[in-house]
């Protein structure tokens, strides 16, 4: 028994042997990287990724509201308003409101998705947002 015993290693002998860091890379990545380090990365890479390639949509309800209160929106005012929502979602800011000129409008910044339209002379009373930008 005493023979078995000393012919193992102990586990905290293994540990080191195996755990060792090879420096062998692998895709531009060290064998060493964490498993929630490498899907932390991908996860901000997706991120940033569906920030650059996704422009604002703007939801049904939200399409009729620009229909029913004849808002008429030009490229330099989408140009802010999508602005505004990147502004928003920099600052963590989930559902906002973003003014331009003298519409306001609610952004869902998570799906990228205007919720509804508001023109100046409508009622101003908005409910369930996290912040808002003026600009």
């Amino acid at each position: 028994m005493n023979q078995i015993k000393n012919s193992f290693s102990s586990i905290e002998q293994m540990t080191s042997k195996l755990c060792q860091p090879t420096g062998k890379t692998s895709g531009g990545r060290t064998v060493q990287d964490s498993f929630e380090h490498i899907l932390l990365r991908q996860k901000q890479e997706r991120k940033n990724l569906e920030t650059e390639t996704s422009p604002l949509r703007f939801s049904k309800h939200a399409n009729e509201r620009l229909l029913d209160r004849s808002i008429d929106l030009s490229e330099e005012q989408v140009r802010r308003l999508n602005a505004g929502a990147a502004k928003a979602q920099q600052k963590g800011i989930v559902e906002s409101l973003v003014m331009v000129d003298s519409y306001a409008f609610i952004v869902n910044t998570r799906n990228n998705i205007v919720v509804t339209a508001v023109a100046g002379g409508d009622d101003k009373v908005f409910t369930n947002i996290d912040g808002a930008v003026i600009g």
